[in-house]
């Protein structure tokens, strides 16, 4: 085995990233892979071209300024290209839809949240530059920085107590977080996605890649096949997540169902990006630090190794080699039913099917 260490920017990621350990999609490639635990912006851009890390599953806005003062960082594969999030709010506050924010307060946890919470408003209709809204980051951050002044682990109020406590009016929220507001009594309001490179990214050093294309490779099928194993087998993947993910809270099978629902279907299943997530991460890159206006979006992605698993069949041979999942021999029968836009989340359409129930 190879020992790959691959620490995670945002707890979040755990929720594919146990999965995928769990499944021993990496270790059939005979890789060791430390992913559990975390890694600041800043420790990450000093430790990737050291060579003293291999990957890292972030750093999405920080880099293209970095590449325009002379950093070799580079993305290789993308495993979600949108933010399927809900508003939150209490019963009180008169906000009904995104545009009701206006005059509001608004909480936002952490530095890329933050950047997403101000884009997707901005992009309906509300400018936090022009006052249309208040935006309360949860989080204190260093100055300049995307790290917070707190370590990771300190312990933080969840987002939706300070909606509750009448703290500010309303968040953005990913579940699990969006549905221990809806537990609380909450409203919850469902909106629409906001194309964004976000969640895993699998990041590396070009030096580091051009030295070691196989291990490079082997990484990406341990995570093509982890994705595989997440989208085709839901009752393991379910029961994974109720076991190990546990930072925002212990989920019940519900909570861990509804989480499955939300994120299998946005999971990328080659790898690839998409072009509007690609635009919108560097209109915040531009907004944190205005350097990143002297480089191309595209200069950081080095999208051949997953176009040669691609042109290869890889992700295709996977779903040759096994039998149908029972979740699957359902599936023509559901498209017949799924009247729901490709970018809206699985966990919004009810499928009927006893197989795919999960309550």
């Amino acid at each position: 085995m190879d020992k790959v260490s691959f620490p995670y920017r945002a707890s979040s990621h755990l929720v594919l990233l146990h999965v995928i350990a769990e499944s021993g999609s990496w270790e059939k490639h005979g890789l060791e892979v430390n992913y559990d635990h975390h890694i600041s912006s800043s420790e990450a851009h000093r430790a990737v071209p050291a060579g003293d890390v291999e990957f890292v599953g972030g750093n999405h806005v920080s880099t293209y300024a970095s590449r325009a003062r002379g950093d070799t960082w580079v993305y290789l594969g993308q495993t979600v290209n949108y933010v399927h999030h809900a508003l939150v709010t209490r019963h009180d506050t008169g906000i009904n839809t995104v545009a009701d924010i206006k005059g509001h307060k608004v909480g936002t946890r952490g530095s890329h949240p933050s950047l997403n919470d101000w884009l997707f408003l901005k992009q309906n209709g509300l400018d936090v530059d022009r006052d249309d809204f208040e935006l309360i980051n949860t989080i204190p951050h260093k100055k300049g920085s995307m790290d917070p002044i707190e370590p990771e682990g300190a312990k933080r109020t969840p987002l939706w107590h300070w909606v509750r406590d009448k703290r500010v009016d309303a968040a953005l929220m990913t579940p699990p977080a969006s549905l221990f507001a809806k537990d609380a009594g909450l409203k919850v309001i469902d909106i629409e996605p906001l194309p964004m490179i976000w969640f895993t990214t699998i990041s590396s050093s070009l030096p580091f890649v051009e030295k070691h294309p196989d291990l490079v490779e082997r990484f990406l099928k341990g995570m093509i096949e982890g994705i595989h194993f997440f989208k085709t087998r839901p009752e393991e993947s379910i029961k994974i997540l109720q076991e190990r993910y546990t930072r925002e809270g212990q989920m019940n099978r519900e909570h861990a169902a509804f989480v499955y629902r939300t994120v299998a279907p946005m999971l990328e299943p080659k790898l690839f990006p998409e072009m509007a997530a690609i635009a919108n991460v560097y209109q915040e890159a531009v907004r944190k630090d205005e350097d990143a206006r002297k480089v191309n979006p595209m200069e950081l992605w080095d999208l051949h190794h997953i176009r040669r698993l691609d042109d290869m069949g890889f992700a295709a041979s996977l779903s040759r080699s096994e039998q149908p999942h029972q979740h699957d021999r359902h599936a023509e029968g559901h498209s017949q039913q799924r009247t729901h836009s490709k970018n809206m989340p699985e966990s919004a359409v009810d499928t009927g099917c006893e197989a795919c129930e999960t309550h």
